[in-house]
């Protein structure tokens, strides 16, 4: 090994190895908690008010402990009951936690996703959920494991969306200093479309602020003047762009002064939002309600997924054919259209171990470096985000494609790092099984 990556090398595993070391640690921490909840239960047996006086029991004991470890005695009580929780309703979690099958990060997703389930379909929950685990990331597995849940709730998950976008609304909350926060609840597919399209215009804002100090637009009137100047001075954040357009699009229905041209009518406006959905094709005809796939974010309901596919002409859909065939391989560098397509149905998010950016916001990358050779082909093409796309140019770590679209990462230690391809989002079963077929657009 490199002298110089030695250091690393013994860094590496004393921080993996203290980490089995916390995660004890902390499972003796959880289970001592969940004690002084049962300690609370046994304080109260026999009173003629038991509910109340449980939780007065419980409040004492937290404020005892509170004492002693110098937190409140509300932080504490919640803590206690999060250990009651994962120690109590998630045994099977908690043991592949104890064996470092899965880790803290994980087990907390089980027990967020599974409080959909019923009860009785608790352990069933925990088992599938577990196998997942073990194959990725929290970040990762929680989408999955949120469809999981949800189809296993008794009403359809559709049903539920209903109810739930009935109490969609908008609240002011007054804050400090002249601001104040604007909350609006709304479905997720609307909400991811809102912040998208904020998103990309800040971007052009900021992506062409360089562009228009260094132009030096002619200033004929005191108006372009005064626009100069702004795009000489403009310093805002990304959050600050995003912010002031918000204003302009809900006060005005357009960008007051669109930067990207100068103009009150440039392109900025025409900026259009986009999601990635993948979606049964049992959900698409109706006979499934169970809930799809928002790429990136959480699961959605059907009848909005539906939508989507076929009432809104300006989404693109996408169900591949094995009988029509896809585009898989040209013979130049640019990635044609239906070829990104493919590509972004089949990795759904970045492809660097534990990164769920959505494919639709990443860089398609040659593995092997069309400069090098590399062929624009779907063996030789994966998505990654700014981030890992750099990393992988400007760093020691090193990636290669397998059969399947399986990525294989090697980092400057020499690990390697094997990234499956996500669920296939189309695929054949036989016809007297649940089909599984998915058309993301």
């Amino acid at each position: 090994m490199d002298a110089n990556l030695a250091p690393l090398a013994d860094l590496v595993h004393d921080v993996v190895s203290f980490e089995r070391h916390l995660a004890h640690i902390q499972i003796a921490q959880l289970r001592l908690l969940a004690r002084a909840g049962e300690l609370a239960e046994v304080h109260a047996a026999g009173a003629t008010a038991r509910v109340q006086a449980q939780d007065m029991a419980l409040r004492s004991i937290a404020a005892e402990l509170g004492g002693a470890l110098k937190m409140t005695d509300r932080t504490v009580q919640r803590r206690i009951s999060e250990a009651r929780t994962i120690v109590d309703d998630y045994p099977l979690s908690l043991a592949a936690w104890a064996r470092g099958r899965i880790t803290r990060g994980h087990v907390m997703v089980i027990v967020d996703t599974g409080s959909a389930v019923p009860v009785e379909m608790r352990a069933e929950f925990e088992e599938a959920a577990i196998a997942r685990c073990e194959q990725d990331t929290p970040n990762r597995v929680r989408p999955g494991l949120e469809i999981l849940a949800q189809r296993m709730h008794p009403r359809s998950f559709t049903e539920r969306h209903v109810e739930a976008a009935a109490g969609r609304c908008v609240r002011l909350v007054p804050g400090r200093d002249g601001m104040s926060d604007l909350i609006a609840t709304l479905p997720t597919v609307i909400a991811e479309g809102i912040h998208d399209r904020l998103t990309q215009q800040a971007r052009a804002v900021i992506d062409t602020r360089g562009e228009r100090a260094a132009n030096g637009e002619p200033a004929d009137t005191d108006a372009a003047t005064s626009r100069a100047e702004a795009a000489v001075t403009d310093a805002r954040s990304t959050d600050q762009v995003r912010a002031d357009i918000f204003a302009d699009l809900l006060l005005a229905g357009t960008p007051a002064l669109d930067d990207t041209r100068d103009t009150t009518a440039g392109p900025l406006g025409a900026i259009r939002a986009r999601v990635q959905v993948v979606v049964t094709a049992t959900c698409l005809t109706g006979s499934d309600d169970g809930p799809a796939d928002l790429v990136g974010r959480s699961a959605i309901d059907a009848n909005t997924a539906r939508r989507l596919a076929g009432d809104q002409p300006a989404w693109e859909r996408l169900f591949t054919d094995p009988v029509t065939g896809t585009v898989h391989e040209v013979d130049t560098y640019r990635v044609p259209q239906k070829m990104r397509r493919y590509l972004q149905a089949r990795d759904q998010h970045c492809r660097f171990p534990g990164c769920r950016m959505a494919a639709i916001r990443c860089e398609v990358d040659h593995t092997v470096d069309h400069a090098l050779g590399g062929e624009t082909t779907t063996r030789n093409l994966g998505h990654l985000c700014q981030r890992h796309h750099s990393m992988k140019q400007f760093t020691a770590w090193r990636v290669r494609q397998l059969s399947g679209g399986v990525l294989e990462w090697t980092s400057p230690l020499g690990r390697t790092y094997r990234e499956d391809a996500p669920a296939p989002a189309v695929a054949f079963t036989p016809a007297d099984t649940t089909p599984a077929e998915a058309a993301p657009f």
